[in-house]
Parts: C-alpha cells; structure tokens; sequence
C-alpha cells in the first residue's frame, strides 16, 4: 500500500496529493503540475476516487505525452504516475 504523507526522494515521483485541494481548483491545479513537468519526470497522484473523467481530459489535452499508470486502486485510495514521456 503506499502512503502518500511520506516523503518522496531523489527528485521524484513527485507528489501530487488531491485529497489537500480544493474541489473546484483541482483540475486547474493537476494540469498546472503536468504542464511544468520535463520529459522523463513523474508526477504521483492520490486521490479517494477513480478520476476517471479528468483522466480523459488529460488524454484529450496531453495525447501521448502522458502516460498514466495506475499504482493502486483501491477503494478510497486511487494512485496514478504520470509519467512525461514527451
């Protein structure tokens, strides 16, 4: 299980913690977060749902230059890498 509250070392992934954001600034903030990631860099999502819209929000916005990995999926606790591949 992966705990979102520990550090993350060596640079990345970096955590991204949704469950801290407001509701109505979260998009905004997430895309945010992508936008300013380089190739190579992975972004570490969690969240206490499946954001199964903004994932094709990403999709349609990023194309193939995110690519989403799930890491859990477990009921109330959602962790995706976004990993810039471009």
């Amino acid at each position: 299980m992966h705990d979102c509250s520990l550090p993350i070392l060596n640079q990345g992934p970096y955590p991204f913690d949704a469950r801290g954001v407001a509701k109505r600034f979260r998009h905004a903030a997430i895309f945010g977060a992508l936008s300013a990631l380089q190739k190579g860099e992975v972004m570490r999502f969690c969240n206490d749902h499946d954001p199964i819209p903004l994932l094709q929000q990403i999709g349609e916005y990023f194309g193939d230059q995110v690519d989403v990995q799930y890491v859990s999926r477990q009921p109330g606790e959602i962790v995706i890498d976004f990993h810039i591949t471009a």
